[in-house]
């Protein structure tokens, strides 16, 4: 399938590919057009997430969709973090602000970029230095821990998760966390199906762990560290399918989003209760979900961009 649009190399070695809207055959407009940037989860690259190609049919005029390409894209996570990621992001972000003065930025993340987007906004390296945001969408931000967790759980599992994490631990201590974890003998190592870097591992399955900002169980405390330091500047839209799969059957998605929403509040951020929320019907990435559940997704995200644009 042909996807219209325009490839915005914003490295040597990156790109965005911004969507041509409907019933156009230019992304210009005057004046320069605001930009949503969608960032993709673990494994997916460009155009392998289904839902923003229909974001860039319902957009309002003076809005553009681009998905960036990062190093981790596609296999590249495993070796990858999101320090890594943030700076890839900081650098397209700078692209788009130059291209387009004046416009507005807004970044929507999907799974992992979703982690990508706290680690950009509250992150501990030089955050208060990375270029200015105008709002931010979370749609599909779960806990890889808890998600593991839960397939790798029971008498017959669990000891290969408890080991992942041990000899991640181990390596991480010897200085080694930047070499790849040998996945020999661990399903769950084995079901990464790419080669993973001791660090990652770690970032993603330990509690406290780089990536853990979305787990049910971590406390008020934790969560003031990171949601509860969203500046006021960069209202905050969360976004979960009531089918995702990736969210263990015990946890109340309403309230772990209401939860992270107050603690968001409580830091003095802004929330967009009207569009945010659990999608009724939808699942992780929306792909095969039919077309009422999409363009439910849909209208929350233009209805988001169009209050804070």
């Amino acid at each position: 399938m042909a996807h219209p649009g325009t490839a915005h190399k914003y490295t040597s070695r990156l790109l965005a590919f911004e969507h041509l809207p409907p019933h156009t055959t230019t992304t210009t407009t005057t004046p320069p057009p605001n930009t949503l940037l969608f960032i993709a989860g673990l494994g997916d690259g460009l155009l392998t997430v289904p839902y923003p190609s229909h974001i860039a049919q319902s957009l309002p005029p003076h809005w553009r969709i681009a998905e960036i390409l990062l190093s981790s894209s596609y296999t590249g996570w495993g070796t990858g973090s999101l320090a890594r990621d943030v700076q890839e992001i900081s650098e397209c972000v700078s692209y788009f602000r130059r291209l387009r003065p004046g416009a507005k930025i807004v970044l929507l993340g999907h799974s992992t970029g979703c982690q990508d987007i706290m680690e950009y906004l509250v992150g501990p390296e030089e955050h208060g230095q990375r270029p200015p945001l105008d709002g931010i969408i979370l749609q599909g931000g779960v806990s890889d821990r808890e998600a593991w967790a839960s397939v790798f759980s029971g008498e017959e599992k669990a000891h290969f998760f408890v080991d992942a994490v041990r000899r991640a631990e181990d390596m991480i201590r010897d200085g080694k966390g930047m070499e790849i974890l040998g996945a020999q003998e661990n399903e769950l190592l084995l079901e990464f199906g790419v080669p993973v870097t001791a660090s990652r591992v770690y970032s993603l399955l330990a509690k406290g762990g780089d990536d853990d900002y979305f787990s049910s169980d971590l406390s008020d405390a934790c969560l003031q560290k990171t949601f509860g330091r969203v500046p006021q500047r960069v209202p905050v839209c969360f976004l979960l399918g009531e089918l995702d799969p990736h969210v263990p059957a015990h946890v109340d998605k309403e309230a772990l989003l209401s939860r992270f929403s107050r603690i968001v509040r409580e830091g003095s951020g802004v929330v967009d209760e009207e569009h945010g929320g659990v999608i009724p019907g939808a699942h992780h990435n929306l792909e095969g979900d039919p077309e009422h559940v999409v363009q439910d997704l849909v209208k929350r995200v233009c209805g988001f961009v169009e209050r804070f644009g």
